[in-house]
């Protein structure tokens, strides 16, 4: 080879090694199906919306974090979100706006390091995200939320478009993997279970956007569905799909007479005088019931808060299908089942912490005298 083409062919190597243009990003598809681009490798990040923090937690990427929203600031005594628990650095950090998603692009603009991506929930929640990136010029990532019981592909899908991202993504396939492992441990145990050995069953107390009374629950309890429950406030699949919410009247309650009854503890937010544990106590109407009458009353813990807290959804299930079949979880102490479920999921057992917080236990008969 001349002298004159072996320069050449060093100079073009140097200029190609030297520039740094599209070798440092890379497109991506979110889940809303917006086309985004991003930095090749990302390591600084921030999370709009219900649950958002909670899934990168979930992939052990927290430390990638340079802001939160108003939520982490706050001061409460109750909070039922294990992930926050687990990481309580989180209260300190500078704030990106409000919570739900109504970010505030000044805030962001001025956090110091700057985050490379912006993954948002809820993309129909607060700021839109395409006005988002274009006020910050920080590529924002749409991510889903779902139920664990009915869409858990699109938490899995948006588990490992995170993983994807920020280079977890050994991380999210073992997160998705765990989960689906025990939600079909619940589902065998409780699959071949006769149809007359089933006791019918109602939970009350459900969280939705704060705390509520008894009469608040979910036809679609995912514990309920884990572990083949019948569960009284469901209708018939011949009349569609069972909503996610539901306040039902007392009266119904009543006619149903379930044999077993479950509260989430979030109700005791409401005070001593109020709230789905005050009610049984002293209502005449809930009084009748027949498991009230038995004691048959039980305590879960709040999975509702900031969205669906997934750890607690499973270990919720994990109680639920000890009391209403012994037999079949005769092997699952569910403390420590749950404490085992929140070590995997957000790095530490917080059990013992977020039940101080409540002034009744989970996982409790309840002492109805």
């Amino acid at each position: 080879m001349n002298k004159p083409l072996s320069a050449l062919l060093t100079l073009l190597i140097t200029i190609c090694i030297s520039l740094p243009a599209t070798a440092g990003t890379r497109t991506i598809t979110d889940m809303a199906g917006r086309t985004v681009e991003i930095p090749a490798k990302v390591e600084r990040v921030i999370c709009s919306g219900p649950g958002c923090l909670r899934y990168l937690t979930y992939l052990q990427g927290q430390d990638m974090i340079v802001g939160v929203d108003s939520i982490e600031h706050r001061k409460t005594r109750f909070d039922a979100r294990p992930y926050a628990i687990a990481n309580p650095q989180f209260k300190n950090m500078p704030l990106i706006g409000e919570f739900r998603g109504h970010d505030n692009p000044e805030l962001i603009l001025g956090l110091e390091p700057q985050p490379q991506v912006i993954f948002k929930t809820y993309k129909d929640m607060g700021y839109d995200p395409d006005e988002l990136q274009a006020k910050t010029g920080i590529p924002v990532i749409c991510l889903s939320y779902a139920s664990l019981a009915a869409k858990r592909d699109v938490i899995y899908k948006s588990l490992q478009l995170m993983g994807e991202v920020i280079g977890k993504e050994k991380r999210a396939k073992e997160v998705c993997d765990f989960m689906e492992k025990e939600i079909t441990d619940l589902q065998n145990r409780t699959a071949n279970i006769p149809k007359e050995q089933r006791k019918t069953c109602y939970v009350g107390g459900i969280a939705k956007k704060g705390p509520h009374g008894f009469q608040s629950t979910e036809p679609a309890y995912p514990p309920f569905r884990f572990v083949n429950a019948m569960n009284v406030a469901c209708p018939p699949k011949s009349k569609g799909k069972p909503l996610q919410h539901a306040n039902v009247s007392k009266e119904q309650i009543v006619a149903w007479n379930p044999e077993i009854l479950f509260v989430d503890i979030s109700t005791s937010q409401l005070g001593e005088n109020a709230g789905a544990i005050y009610e049984i106590k002293t209502d005449p109407a809930y009084q009748s019931l027949d498991a009230v009458s038995s004691g048959e009353v039980y305590t879960v813990l709040p999975y509702n808060w900031y969205s669906r807290n997934y750890g607690s959804i499973i270990a919720d299930a994990y109680y639920v299908g000890k009391v209403l079949y012994p037999s079949k979880f005769q092997d699952i102490d569910p403390e420590a089942k749950a404490d085992e479920i929140y070590t995997f999921m957000v790095g530490e057992p917080v059990l013992q912490t977020m039940e101080k917080a409540f002034s009744v236990k989970g996982f409790h008969k309840m002492e109805l005298n």
